[in-house]
Parts: C-alpha cells; structure tokens; sequence
C-alpha cells in the first residue's frame, strides 16, 4: 500500500516549485526573492526564486524562469494545472537584500527585484499578506502548505 508522504522541495536559483497541503517549499536568498502563492485555503503553494527581476537586452533569456516575468508565468502554468486561478491567491514575498553594503547603498539588484516583484503583484491583484525585503542579511525561508505563513530567518553575511 502506497503512502503520500509530504515533499521537501529545495529550490535553487531559478527554480520554480509546486506543493500540496503538507508539502515544503525552501530556499536561501540574498538579493535574490522569493514569491510564494498561494489559494485562500492553503491547499497549494507554488513558490520561485527570482535572480533577476528583468531580461537582460535582447531578451535572449526568455522562458528563463531565474527571471521574474518567466518564473510568474511559470508559478501561474503551475496553479492553473491544478484549477487554481492565480489573481486569486495570496502572497508572500522576502529576500531582496543588499549583498554589498560597502559597495552599493541605493539601487542596487535586490532593490530592483523587491520592487518589480511588489509592482506584478500589485498588477494582477494579488495581496501580499507578509513582505520581510531589503536590508543587508541572506534569508532562509521555508514553508509547509497549509493554514500557517513562512517561517524566516536571517543569515549574517
């Protein structure tokens, strides 16, 4: 007799996950974010790891989901599977930190992505329930789908 064990699913720069109710979703960010949607009932959760908030010129990267158009479009592929409409879920969104403090103090890469991923969810009226960004600290976050939010921790540099 087979069992449905909950999955841990680690995600990588790029990478683009989905879980059910008991599954895990984790990852580790530093100017990098993550999204996390999901529905109303916590049933599922899809969740990316952004590296880039845009294509670089040329578009050669397109489809390329450690960009952010590419990973939304490949996070609402994922809910749609399952007959979820993505504009009616929730989200989370952390990571976005400034790597180099010393170097770059304003409009630096996690600034830019933060604000592009804040900007399309605001776009196709997704409600961000938590948003742990910015400062100068990795991130681990983790997240069992189901009724509680992510648990986060911050990573000294």
């Amino acid at each position: 007799m087979a069992t449905d064990l909950p999955r841990v699913h680690t995600l990588h720069p790029g990478d683009v996950a989905r879980g059910e109710r008991g599954d895990r979703l984790e990852t580790l960010l530093g100017s990098c974010v993550a999204i996390i949607l999901t529905d109303p009932r916590r049933t599922v959760g899809v969740m990316c790891h952004v590296v880039h908030s845009r294509l670089p010129a040329g578009g050669a990267q397109d489809g390329n989901t450690a960009y952010g158009e590419a990973a939304l479009a490949a996070m609402a592929r994922l809910l749609l599977a399952r007959g979820i409409t993505p504009s009616l879920c929730e989200a989370y969104v952390v990571g976005g930190g400034n790597m180099f403090p010393a170097l770059v103090s304003e409009g630096h890469v996690g600034d830019h992505n933060v604000h592009w991923a804040l900007a399309a969810l605001a776009r196709t009226k997704v409600r961000v329930l938590l948003q742990d960004t910015g400062g100068a600290t990795y991130r681990r976050i983790g997240w069992t789908v189901g009724p509680g939010g992510p648990d986060i921790a911050a990573v000294p540099i």
